[in-house]
């Protein structure tokens, strides 16, 4: 007789807490460091537990954003946006991803960033004000991390204020799942938005990314998909770590005050808060375009792979009592940022914006603390990103 073995369902894995491994990660991560798993939009797919195994396949060329066969190619979850990245020819799609960070990595050298300092400074004071003037109590996720976070890339984008409020929507729109028409009809407005930006920077340039673009590219229907992804990479990313970063400086306040007072402490506990923040579920779906053996199994070709790049940063194998949060940890190895060839180019920028604003918010408010147990807090459900949706703060 046959038996059927059902796969872990990654849509039934409900974590505690943001902070902790979900049982079904942990067990998943202690059985074997490549598992082939049910995904959320109900196709199979193997995913990457373990650092070793992950850190090897970011290296790996021969994972892709391309399928044989892009309509059928099984899904991570249900999203056009997402749908519209695959292609066909796996020589192609590695050309784009070249193009695509040559174009846009020396918009986040160390000198390009170290000279936004001041205009994000200046953009977390703007916000924090505004923040303040409205509670307590008060929502840090809606009324500054978001905001802040926004205004940062908008500025260094080249996306007008007046501009932002339909950016926001056409973007919460684009991360939906399960609502095809939605995402779609949210891709047609912020592609066009930005579009017509190039157009207006292509005749009148100023000192940001779409303006930079324009001398690069002839095709302002090429640009708008390209600062459309920088926004979707970048936003919600930032505010999530800006809010669970609070959560943890409130639970270890003598490492909080230690941080404040020293700027390569504050330095390591941004490191432990991108290591720390999200456990698993930051999750970057790619295709085998050969068989990969790795971890004891072998990912045909057409195979979905998962890179979770929050999973690793907890295991013991290479992360000593991951569980603890410690600002001191050296060597602090964690993917947050992927590597290799899917390394954040805007690692730099982001790194900034985390200590400018923990900064900020606890020397101004040394009494900022959540009015919920971490237990309580809720994450974004039908979306693409797996933010807080509030985080309800006094001070």
């Amino acid at each position: 007789m046959t038996t059927f073995h059902e796969l872990p369902s990654l849509s039934s894995d409900k974590p505690p807490s943001p902070l902790r491994l979900s049982p079904l990660l942990r067990d998943l991560q202690t059985r074997a460091p490549i598992c082939k798993v049910r995904t959320p939009a109900g196709d199979e797919g193997w995913l990457v537990t373990r650092h070793a195994e992950l850190k090897e396949l970011l290296r790996d060329e021969r994972l892709g954003r391309a399928h044989r066969t892009p309509a059928t190619a099984p899904r991570y979850v249900q999203n056009p946006f997402l749908d519209m990245l695959i292609t066909d020819d796996p020589e192609q799609a590695r050309a784009v991803h070249a193009e695509m960070r040559s174009l846009l990595t020396p918009n986040f050298s160390a000198r390009r960033v170290l000279d936004l300092m001041p205009k994000v400074e200046a953009i977390a004071e703007g916000v924090f004000r505004s923040f303040v003037a409205q509670g307590p109590p008060a929502d840090l996720h809606g009324q500054f991390s978001l905001p802040f976070s926004l205004s940062v890339l908008c500025e260094l984008i080249g996306v007008p204020a007046e501009e932002q409020g339909r950016l926001v929507a056409a973007l919460s729109r684009m991360g939906g799942l399960d609502d095809p028409e939605s995402v779609q009809a949210g891709q047609r407005e912020l592609f066009g938005l930005l579009v017509e930006l190039a157009r207006r920077k292509r005749a009148e340039p100023e000192d940001d990314v779409i303006s930079r673009l324009c001398l690069k590219e002839p095709s302002d229907e090429r640009i708008g998909p390209i600062a459309a992804g920088l926004l979707f990479a970048g936003l919600e990313s930032v505010a999530s770590h800006i809010d669970l970063g609070v959560v943890l400086f409130s639970l270890h306040p003598e490492q909080r005050d230690a941080a404040l007072g020293d700027e390569k402490l504050m330095a390591g506990a941004v490191e432990e808060i991108l290591r720390s923040a999200k456990a698993g579920g930051s999750v970057l779906p790619r295709y085998a375009t050969e068989d990969v053996e790795i971890g004891g199994v072998t990912m045909r070709s057409g195979d979905l792979v998962l890179l979770d790049f929050t999973l690793s940063n907890f295991d013991e194998r290479v992360i000593s009592d991951p569980e603890v949060f410690d600002i001191t940890r050296s060597p602090n190895t964690h993917l947050t940022f992927g590597h290799g060839m899917w390394h954040c180019i805007g690692a730099p920028l982001a790194r900034m914006q985390l200590r400018t604003a923990y900064t900020l918010l606890f020397t101004r408010l040394p009494g900022l603390r959540p009015t919920r147990p971490v237990e309580e807090l809720q994450t974004l459900g039908g979306q693409l990103s797996g933010g807080l949706t509030e985080l309800p703060v006094t001070w």
